[in-house]
Formats: C-alpha cells, sequence, structure tokens
C-alpha cells in the first residue's frame, strides 16, 4: 500500500478528515492525528465494516514548550468544544510534557521528546505508527514502517518503545475480538 492509498482510506472517515482541518485551523504546533483512527479506517475499508467500526477514540498529538498541566487541560478543552459536534472520544496529549506523567502512570520510564513524530516512534505496535496533518500543499503523512503491515492487518510489535508486553497483548486481543482477519505478532 502506498502513502496516497493509505491516506485516502483513511480520510473516508469523515471525522478523520475534520479533525484533521480543524488542527490546522487552530494551528496547534506540530499537530498530528495519529494511530488507531487512521490505521482502524483503512482494516475498515479492506474488511468491509462501518468506516468507524471499533474505534475507540481519536488521538491527537502536538509540541508544545509550556510542558504544564494548565496548559494542555487549555488545548483538551479548546479542542473537545472544537469536536464536540463530531460526537467521537478525543484524546490530545502534548508529546512535550509525556515524559513527566508517563513512568508514573504506566511504571516505565519515558524519555524528554523533541517533537510529535518523536511520540509516533514510541508506540506499543509498528503498525499504528502513523500520523496524518494537513500543509499548505495538502497532507503530510508520517509512518516510519510504512503501510505494508496496514495493508496486510498485521500487528507488530515495535522495539522501539516503552514495551509492555501486558499492554501490547492487551491491546492487540481486543483488536483480534473487533478484526479476527488480523494476523497478530506475539512480542518475544
Amino acid at each position: 500500500m502506498s502513502k496516497d492509498e493509505f491516506l485516502a482510506l483513511a480520510l473516508l472517515n469523515p471525522v478523520n478528515g475534520l479533525i484533521i482541518d480543524e488542527l490546522r485551523s487552530l494551528a496547534l504546533p506540530d499537530a498530528w492525528l495519529v494511530s488507531g483512527c487512521l490505521v482502524q479506517t483503512a482494516w475498515n475499508v479492506l474488511t468491509g465494516r462501518p468506516l468507524d467500526h471499533g474505534i475507540a477514540d481519536y488521538d491527537i498529538f502536538y509540541f508544545h514548550p509550556d510542558t504544564s498541566w494548565d496548559a494542555e487541560d487549555a488545548v483538551i478543552r479548546k479542542l473537545q468544544a472544537r469536536l464536540d459536534h463530531l460526537d467521537v472520544k478525543i484524546e490530545a496529549r502534548n508529546q512535550a510534557r509525556v515524559h513527566l506523567w508517563y513512568p508514573t502512570k504506566h511504571g516505565l520510564p519515558y524519555p524528554p521528546l523533541s517533537c510529535s513524530t518523536d511520540g509516533i516512534d514510541r508506540f506499543l505496535p509498528q503498525n499504528t505508527q502513523v500520523g496524518v496533518r494537513r500543509t499548505d500543499s495538502g497532507y503530510d503523512v508520517y509512518a516510519p514502517h510504512g503501510f505494508d503491515d496496514v495493508a496486510r492487518l498485521i500487528a507488530r510489535p515495535n522495539p522501539g518503545s516503552n514495551f509492555s508486553t501486558a499492554n501490547y497483548a492487551a491491546k492487540a486481543g481486543r483488536w483480534k475480538s473487533l478484526w479476527p482477519e488480523l494476523t497478530v505478532i506475539a512480542a518475544e
């Protein structure tokens, strides 16, 4: 699957496109729609399911040097207000501050990041290491491992993440129940 083919599939879900457009209009720094909502839309098209089947939330990454909770909370509330009419769960996170809360929440160390794509690089499965944003010339798509696993419905562990076998197994198990065609490569 090419980048353009993936983008065409992901944008068939109108919610993805509306969120991406709203991120551009808000001019959040280094803002991307990321992960499952994009990949799972593609899976749904490939398997003939409703476009929003199995999508639990729509994840937004941005990168702002203000690492205070108050600043992130203001962005979360602004996005929710602007996107509330979509009637979906929005999860926005400032990637500049993930290292401040991740160790407490997950019991694993997390290095400070320098941009949003650093956060995308740390997703547990490689197939969800994807982000899309609007640019002056169209769309920017970030996918360090390409789209072959998306096209072939494969979930593969990402050794470059703060890997948790239990978290990966739970995520892959949920996906397998929703997309039985999925091939899950076990963590070693």
